[in-house]
């Protein structure tokens, strides 16, 4: 038997062992597991031991349950509920009344969650009961829900980023760069979208009365402020070279507690649960990472890296043809397994192609956020069509029909970031 046949035969039980629903980390742990196995014997699990210390002694993962603790402090004290409708009396003037607050909102707690789930849940959470009550479209209010969640993993600090540049070996402080210009023209896109559509429908959204007094802006401007100044200090930090993404993230944490205990002013019971909640969430990512190094492990031992390197070469295909083969895959892909998942079982595998393709590593990786976020909201599987529908309880139905159109612009999108490579490489060029 061949290399290949090998890969094929755990990518089988692995893809099988997922569509069953086995955790994620178990499927891709098993399927690797098999394949050392079969190729090498029982002589091969003595290499496993050294793959898991090597993938977990990584100063780069060590910043992951940082920000994960930080967007639990904050999630669970209330603080985002206080900056949701803090920066909602703040925007009130744009067409779309809280539609508006729902997109700005998930791109400024995205900068602190760094995940799509995050993001989702804890802007939904706050928004969805406040919109259903005032009126608004359901489907266009879970839609931007659902959008707007998926910043969480473009807008840095991003997880997903963190552990893309564990497998490739990239900065994160230029990863951060480069997604945070892509990040903020998406969020542009989606409420000129928003905007558009609430002036030639105006029963969609109903519209925000203005703040009676002055006091009220800058209570709200109080309500909003600690956010992100908690997010301006932690990517200028980054950004000025004066911290490592880990530093940054620890005194980000820190900062956490600081602010939710004076605008929350929770117990400390939510202290503990935002703790126990953090090591669960980083202790499951953490463990998809290393059980997908091990994967990446066996699929480099039985060469099957080379050779499909050098089987796409072979066909000739043009970058462009190539790219977008590859993103209807990871569309496709969204359905079945999360962001991490995805970008964990495919970047080992592809970046011998990605070289010989001469393609910008910082720039895939910002692309592959993008059309990862693409896949969160793929219908009908997409994971972030489920968080929302869980917390609105309109049916799948009213969520993926509020989500098309954003699908749209996030395509064109994917398509003008394809072409125009210097929207993501500008600002990391330049700092």
């Amino acid at each position: 038997m061949t290399g290949s046949i090998y890969v094929a035969f755990g990518a089988a039980v692995m893809l099988s062992l997922l569509l069953g629903g086995l955790w994620i980390p178990f499927a891709i742990g098993i399927g690797g597991v098999l394949m050392l196995l079969l190729f090498e014997g029982t002589n091969s699990l003595n290499s496993v031991g050294f793959i898991v210390w090597g993938s977990m002694n990584s100063s780069t993962l060590s910043s992951v349950p940082l920000f994960i603790l930080m967007a639990e402090v904050l999630l669970r004290s209330g603080v985002s509920g206080t900056f949701y409708a803090g920066l909602a009396r703040l925007i009130w003037m744009l067409p779309g009344g809280l539609l508006q607050t729902n997109i700005a909102g998930s791109a400024l707690f995205s900068a602190i969650s760094g995940s799509s789930v995050a993001t989702a849940a804890a802007i939904g959470g706050v928004a969805l009961p406040r919109q259903k009550q005032e009126g608004y479209e359901i489907s266009i209010a879970c839609g931007s829900i659902a959008a707007g969640g998926t910043l969480g993993i473009l807008i840095p600090p991003s997880i997903a980023m963190i552990i893309y540049a564990s497998f490739t070996e990239v900065s994160v402080a230029k990863l951060f760069m480069a997604g945070l210009v892509p990040g903020l023209l998406l969020t542009v896109l989606f409420m000129s979208y928003i905007g558009i559509r609430s002036m030639l429908q105006p029963n969609l959204a109903p519209r925000a009365a203005a703040p009676e007094r002055l006091g009220v802006y800058v209570l709200s401007l109080l309500q909003v402020l600690p956010v992100i100044l908690i997010i301006g200090f932690v990517l200028g930090s980054i950004y000025e070279g004066l911290a490592t993404p880990t530093e940054s993230a620890a005194v980000g944490a820190l900062v956490s507690f600081v602010v939710a205990a004076v605008v929350g002013r929770p117990n400390l019971s939510v202290y503990y649960e935002a703790v126990i909640s953090a090591v669960k969430v980083s202790a499951s990512l953490l463990f998809i990472s290393l059980t997908a190094y091990i994967f990446a492990y066996a699929v480099e031992s039985t060469g099957i890296a080379g050779d499909l390197t050098q089987f796409v070469v072979d066909l000739d295909l043009n970058v462009y043809l190539f790219l977008v083969v590859l993103f209807v895959m990871y569309a496709l892909l969204g359905c079945l397994v999360d962001s991490i998942g995805m970008i964990v079982l495919t970047v080992p595998l592809l970046v011998p192609i990605l070289d010989s393709y001469g393609i910008d590593l910082i720039w895939f990786g910002v692309m592959l956020v993008v059309v990862v976020e693409l896949g969160q909201i793929t219908p009908p599987m997409g994971i972030n069509l489920f968080v929302v529908d869980a917390i609105s309880k309109a049916g799948i139905g009213n969520v993926v029909r509020g989500v098309y159109p954003y699908y749209v612009l996030m395509a064109i999108f994917i398509l003008a970031l394809t072409i125009f490579p210097k929207i993501a490489l500008w600002l990391p060029g330049h700092i």
